[in-house]
């Protein structure tokens, strides 16, 4: 094991770099499609609201690698795309159904008073959302979100079946070229487990450094009081 990990790490840095770009591109694009699909949930249109359900429905009862497929090769016979856009937008569709569920329950959690006070004070519903709404869902949606970020990483490994050479992909390449299938995939889930502890560590940093900010206006808020008190 310690042997393939010290004479393929070229290969496997190179493989880790493009499934950290492929992660990172259908997660963008996965945020903004979850959070249309959450306001189409939450809208009065009974048309939106039945888009979204369908939409969700289907992403979320079948399988991530059916969609894949479906989409490399239902796409491919009308657009030419490459493996790794076919892959990025297949994993942008299959998480935005759970980031859409995500963002809306974290955008209704927020006091309904407070978009009536801002709809008072003359603000537009648009603009009472991005202001007043939308950053404080943002805060109580990290820790779900760093949960879906996590599993949007494992399951970038299944655009290996549509040929593409990303972490997984190489470690299939490397085990039929070497005849050492578990010390190869050993060292596979290794370079996966680190990714894993890096995007925990940081999504971990963001939500105590949220947390710590919003105790910090809390507490000033108070001292504030207590002096005019």
């Amino acid at each position: 094991m310690f042997d393939i990990l010290l004479s393929s790490y070229p290969m496997f840095l190179e493989a880790t770099f493009l499934t950290l770009r492929l992660t990172a591109i259908s997660l963008i694009m996965g945020c903004g499609v979850g959070l249309l699909i959450a306001f189409f949930r939450i809208s009065h249109s009974k048309a939106l609201q039945t888009i979204a359900h369908v939409y969700i429905t289907v992403i979320r009862g079948t399988p991530l690698i059916v969609q894949i497929m479906v989409l490399y090769f239902g796409i491919t016979e009308i657009v030419t795309l490459s493996s790794f856009w076919a892959g990025a937008f297949a994993l942008a569709i299959h998480n935005g159904a759970y980031i859409a569920e995500t963002f809306r329950g974290s955008i209704q959690s927020i006091d309904r008073g407070q978009m009536e006070a801002a709809k008072s004070l003359g603000m537009s519903y648009p603009l009472a959302m991005r202001r007043i709404i939308l950053p404080q869902a943002f805060k109580r949606a990290i820790p779900p979100l760093g949960n879906q970020f996590i599993i949007g990483l494992k399951d970038s490994s299944l655009v290996a079946y549509v040929g593409m050479q990303e972490l997984w992909g190489t470690g299939l390449g490397e085990a039929a070229s070497n005849y050492r299938q578990l010390d190869t995939y050993l060292v596979v889930g290794l370079y996966y487990l680190v990714l894993v502890l890096i995007f925990t560590y940081v999504v971990n940093r963001l939500e105590n450094r949220l947390n710590t900010g919003a105790a910090k206006k809390k507490s000033k808020g108070y001292d504030s009081a207590s002096q005019s008190v």
